[in-house]
């Protein structure tokens, strides 16, 4: 395996950090401002509004050629990056996780994008795949339900009932990450068609639905860990009788599980791209603090224990890239499906180690550290909720585990005669 860029990644790479320092970095203050702002504009039931600061960025991105650099090469976009070529770039936006939309590339529109490109039908793509592909609108993905055990995917109750010509939806689904804001105009839906089918994968299908369906409701936005997302949120929302054309449906019925192993790889590890570049935004913190801040008569970065936690800070960090890499290199070169095991296993490896980074370096701003006046309160709830999004780690290391064991069987009990 080689993880050596290529002479197009250096180039996209060189471009984005100077992005970064022009126009992400400078506008950190006008972007709280704005989305503070957003969320007083919802108050009292309201959609999240878009930042004003948005567009302009978004305008810049694209005529940096700094765009869509998540999406694989496809009809599309026919200059598209790999999985191993994308995770230095996704890395870089990672260092402010608002950065991610003005190129393009943020959750959950990249997934759904993916969704799109890869099962939806013409129709599908025109209506929807190219004003995402162009940043004019928003989506989300509606998975997980507050009802029952999501991490078990096969436990999802959400209807989806065929009636005439129509599909009929009914059931309620939570944390929907971007389906607060005003933006957000489509649904791509987990529900079941065929809840008595004896093959349990086969009972849930995909669906697209209009955000403004009549029996579209969204009911509150939810706090990751007490904080609120604007201009995004990620909301309970309610389909009562959502009426959608049978046409809705993607791929065919019963090829939900199909479709989700295909979207949940690349959005995985899309997230442990991004955790990597926070984490190394919380480790440049953490050291700014200490070769700044005294206590016991000596700098920090002079005593024993802080030095050994930044040591471990940039073994934890590195370890958790070169897995994300070789994961991306599997991907790339087996397959999603055959490198099943190793998006398991980044999956559980990056959370955990980013969240030990972040906490250390909480601790060495003090109170400061769990206060609004650094990133790292947000910081640490993105990393600590991402061992619960997509399944929690207890799910992921049975998969692991359930790899290591396929070879393995039990001994032949010898004869008791």
């Amino acid at each position: 395996m080689e993880f050596e860029f290529t002479p197009k990644v250096h180039d996209l790479r060189k471009r984005l950090l100077a992005f970064m320092d022009e126009h992400i970095y400078p506008n950190e203050e006008q972007h709280e401002r704005e989305a503070k702002k957003s969320a007083r504009d919802a108050e009292g039931g309201g959609s999240y509004t878009t930042l004003p600061m948005m567009q302009g960025l978004k305008d810049k991105a694209r005529a940096a050629g700094l765009w869509n650099m998540f999406l694989p090469k496809s009809t599309h976009v026919p200059d598209g990056l790999s999985n191993l070529e994308y995770a230095p770039l996704c890395e870089i936006m990672g260092r402010r996780l608002w950065s991610a939309e003005v190129f393009n590339c943020s959750a959950p529109d990249t997934g759904n994008m993916e969704v799109f490109e890869r099962y939806g039908t013409p129709e599908h793509q025109e209506r929807w795949l190219k004003p995402l592909l162009a940043g004019e609108i928003r989506s989300s993905f509606a998975m997980t339900e507050p009802a029952v055990a999501s991490s078990d995917a096969t436990n999802i109750e959400c209807a989806i009932q065929r009636d005439g010509d129509d599909h009929v939806i009914n059931g309620r689904k939570w944390y929907i990450t971007g389906a607060m804001n005003e933006r957000c105009k489509v649904f791509i839906l987990m529900g079941k068609t065929d809840p008595d089918n004896a093959d349990r994968h086969r009972q849930q299908s995909m669906i697209v639905i209009p955000r403004d369906t009549p029996g579209v409701t969204v009911v509150r936005d939810m706090a990751l860990m007490g904080v609120y997302d604007p201009p995004y949120g990620h909301p309970e929302v309610r389909f009562d009788n959502v009426r959608v054309p049978a046409s809705s449906i993607l791929l065919g019925e019963g090829r939900g599980f199909e479709i989700a192993q295909g979207r949940l790889g690349p959005g995985r590890i899309h997230h442990c791209m991004r955790m990597i570049g926070m984490t190394e935004a919380a480790l440049e913190l953490m050291c700014q603090r200490v070769v700044s801040r005294v206590a016991f008569h000596k700098p920090l970065s002079e005593q024993g224990v802080w030095r050994e936690r930044i040591a471990k800070a940039r073994m934890l960090i590195d370890q958790t890239r070169w897995m994300v890499l070789h994961t991306a290199w599997r991907m790339d070169t087996v397959g999603n499906k055959v490198a099943a095991k190793e998006i398991a296993m980044i999956k559980v490896l990056a959370p955990n180690n980013c969240v030990q980074v972040i906490d250390d370096a909480m601790q060495a701003f003090g109170a400061m550290g769990l206060s609004q006046d650094t990133l790292l309160v947000s910081f640490y709830a993105y990393a600590r909720h991402l061992r619960v999004a997509d399944g929690p780690d207890e799910v992921h290391r049975n998969a692991i585990a359930k790899h290591e064991l396929a070879n393995y069987r039990a001994p032949v009990a010898a004869s008791t005669r």
